[in-house]
């Protein structure tokens, strides 16, 4: 790690997005552990995550803020969306377009109390952005998975598919791009008439919001995302591998004996995948190897039936358990898939939606592991774990990928970004480090 530079003020703009938080506030405990002031404005849902980083944590006042990550506190709710176009239209309204200005207006606020150096925001603080840009500070937008946008060479997010091969290949990604941004653009009136309220230019697309970011960090392994042509302010950083606050003091003990080691592990934000855990649950009953499955804040334990050597609990260290585990089954979001990579643990992928159908396809690109459909029955699911777990290639894969995936979460390409920014003159007296402000 480099020496620290002058303490920065940094306030982060954050939107509770389930896996999304761990390794977005992994960025502000590093800044503090660097002697750097940093604010994070989040919902009440966050405040203990935030709180354990020993940033000062500030609500959403006017902004959507959720109380707790119990689907009834969901504002999306996207589990409930079938037909993708009114999917894009729920998020729009509900999490991008609709809510942008009292996004801006909470980080106004919060700017003219902070005075920060550099606003560190998520991809769906859209207002924040523009609020930003309208105080005349630089802004970073984080990206805590594969790159998102649509940029040549990286395929289209959300289906799952592998990098164009040909022409025809080359014409599917046009198509598809083209059908998803006149969606995603939809928004652009909205956004601008928020922009001309701030005294800001129009955007002619939707995207140019985030692309007037000093950085788009993407936080994993360049080595995992598929490679693409980028906007110049786009940096992989490397992953982070942190376990949740949530889970990574929970107690777990590795089972005795000599049997294969199984994580299941879904969603830690409710994607109605009860149905789908249980039948997993099933599938690892029916095989001669022990299972841990973990739910999450969304689901119950007491809600699935375990049979014997399955053993189900809301919260456990994943980083411990991956030391013992031969296999992993996840519905693929970003940090389940990272972290069984760097531990050389192969998977079984279930897409339940967002952006896991495109990690399982960067994980059986590689050979490291298996996709199947979130309904497919627990026979199915069994075959499919045992072929995990029997074919060594598997494993040797997933090491392979892992091997770059460790390296480039062991670096210091994240702190050394955040760091980049210029200090800023005339700043108050320090804010409080922890705890509400």
């Amino acid at each position: 790690m480099t020496t620290s530079p002058p303490p920065r003020r940094y306030l982060f703009a954050l939107v509770d997005g389930g896996g999304t938080v761990p390794p977005e506030l992994a960025a502000a405990r590093r800044l503090v552990a660097r002697g750097h002031h940093v604010t994070v404005l989040a919902e009440d849902s966050m405040v203990a995550d935030v709180q354990a980083t020993g940033a000062a944590f500030r609500p959403w006042i006017s902004a959507p803020n959720r109380a707790t990550r119990l689907p009834e506190d969901d504002p999306s709710r996207d589990w409930e969306c079938s037909n993708p176009l009114a999917l894009f239209a729920r998020l729009r309204e509900r999490v991008f377009v609709g809510p942008a200005p009292a996004y801006a207006a909470d980080t106004t606020a919060a700017i003219g109390d902070v005075r920060p150096d550099l606003v560190v925001c998520s991809f769906f603080a859209i207002g924040a952005m523009a609020a930003a840009e309208a105080a005349g500070l630089p802004f970073d937008v984080l990206f805590p998975n594969a790159y998102l946008l649509p940029t040549p060479g990286i395929p289209p997010v959300g289906l799952g598919l592998a990098p164009a091969r040909g022409a025809a290949g080359r014409t599917r990604d046009r198509l598809v791009t083209a059908l998803t941004r006149r969606q995603w653009d939809k928004g652009v009136p909205g956004l601008n008439d928020l922009r001309a309220s701030l005294g800001l230019p129009p955007v002619a697309t939707f995207f140019d919001q985030v692309h007037r970011a000093r950085r788009e960090l993407v936080l994993t392994s360049a080595g995992f995302d598929f490679p693409g042509t980028l906007p110049p302010n786009v940096r992989y950083v490397g992953a982070v591998l942190d376990d949740p606050t949530w889970a990574a003091d929970a107690p777990w003990e590795p089972p005795g004996g000599d049997r294969p080691l199984v994580l299941v592990a879904l969603s830690s934000t409710f994607q109605d995948q009860g149905a789908c855990l249980q039948r997993v649950v099933d599938a690892v009953g029916s095989l001669p190897v022990d299972a841990i499955v973990t739910t999450g804040p969304a689901i119950d334990p007491a809600s699935l039936d375990a049979p014997a050597g399955v053993t189900i609990v809301r919260a456990a260290p994943h980083s411990a358990i991956l030391g013992h585990a031969a296999a992993v089954v996840t519905h693929g979001g970003h940090g389940t898939v990272v972290r069984a990579l760097a531990a050389g643990v192969p998977l079984v992928v279930l897409p339940h939606g967002r952006d896991q159908a495109d990690n399982g396809r960067r994980v059986t690109s590689r050979g490291a592991g298996i996709v199947l459909s979130r309904n497919a029955r627990p026979t199915p699911l069994a075959t499919a774990i045992r072929r995990v777990l029997d074919d060594p290639a598997f494993a040797a894969a997933a090491g392979e990928l892992g091997a770059t995936i460790r390296a480039d979460a062991a670096g210091d390409a994240l702190i050394g970004e955040l760091e980049g920014v210029p200090d800023r003159s005339n700043r108050p007296s320090e804010p409080a480090r922890s705890g509400r402000v």
